[in-house]
């Protein structure tokens, strides 16, 4: 079996084990839409729209390859412009319905990009960070546990580097806030080779049900009113902006001719806007911007 079969089996592998156990929380199906890219490669979009539990979700596997690098991908790597290359992974966004319930995105990929007669480059990227709208310390901190548990065996360095990477990365630079309480981020991994690399993209990945699902089947059932739905709406927005102005892996996938309507999934259904707003002095609203939306030690 070759490297790239390999990622590619546990990869539509984890699609399928992520979409069971959300399914079991939502009670509802999510729907399988196959597609194919015109450029070379395609993917399957699982999507579910009006659940019980979840407004929208999405869990995504493409596998998408080109004969030269979109400008985003090569950004950072000027080494490997002009090369052919493959790229796949999973990525997912949940956004349920109950304001008390936070917005999770995780993904996992690998890339590879070839020339003749030079080496390939590959490397691994991914993680999985939390947004919550009304934040609770317990959450944040079993999301923060089980991040941390994911990387222990592969070193006690990794934990911190990828926490800061992620508080870094899902940061809105135009509003000077993070987009929630963070997570784990990685891009351009190799280091510990291909094997052990590949053992811990897949504990990332792995861990993602036991990270979230707890979190959800916890508050889903909550009592909330038009207010909590109404901030739940305006804090979507800050979604939306850093998706469409930071996230590298939709401009990825736009620049790259990907397919639309599986990039955009991550987009939440019912978003409102607001010209300088700001939450009542002491309120829960507030709370979330004072003791949630900073960079702290969760653990």
């Amino acid at each position: 079996m070759t490297q790239t079969t390999a990622v590619k089996d546990y990869l539509l592998g984890l699609q399928s084990r992520i979409v069971a156990a959300l399914e079991a929380v939502d009670g509802k199906s999510f729907l399988t839409d196959s597609w194919q890219r015109t450029e070379g490669g395609g993917g399957i979009s699982r999507v579910i729209e009006e659940g019980n539990v979840f407004e929208r979700g999405g869990v995504n596997f493409s596998h998408v390859m080109g004969k030269s690098l979109p400008p985003s991908a090569a950004a950072n790597r000027p080494e490997i412009a002009g090369r052919q290359w493959e790229a796949m992974g999973v990525s997912l966004v949940l956004h349920p319905r109950n304001p008390y319930a936070p917005t999770a995105h995780m993904n996992v990929r690998f890339f590879n990009a070839t020339a003749e007669g030079k080496e390939p480059v590959w490397w691994f990227g991914g993680g999985m960070d939390l947004t919550p709208y009304y934040g609770y310390e317990d959450d944040a901190r079993h999301f923060h546990e089980t991040c941390r548990d994911a990387l222990a065996p592969f070193g006690a360095d990794l934990h911190p580097r990828f926490k800061k990477w992620c508080d870094d990365y899902f940061f809105l630079k135009h509003r000077n806030e993070p987009r929630g309480v963070g997570g784990i981020f990685f891009d351009d991994f190799n280091a510990l080779g291909f094997e052990q690399s590949f053992a811990m993209t897949k504990s990332v990945g792995d861990r993602f049900i036991d990270a979230y699902v707890p979190l959800v089947s916890r508050r889903k059932d909550q009592a909330y009113a038009e207010r909590e739905r109404d901030f739940q709406a305006y804090r979507r927005g800050r979604y939306v902006e850093f998706n469409l102005v930071f996230d590298r892996g939709t401009l990825f996938g736009l620049q790259s001719g990907g397919r639309t309507e599986s990039i955009l999934m991550s987009l939440p259904p019912i978003v409102k806007w607001r010209y300088n707003w700001t939450p009542e002095p002491g309120s829960a609203e507030a709370k979330l911007y004072t003791d949630f939306l900073i960079h702290r030690d969760w653990l």
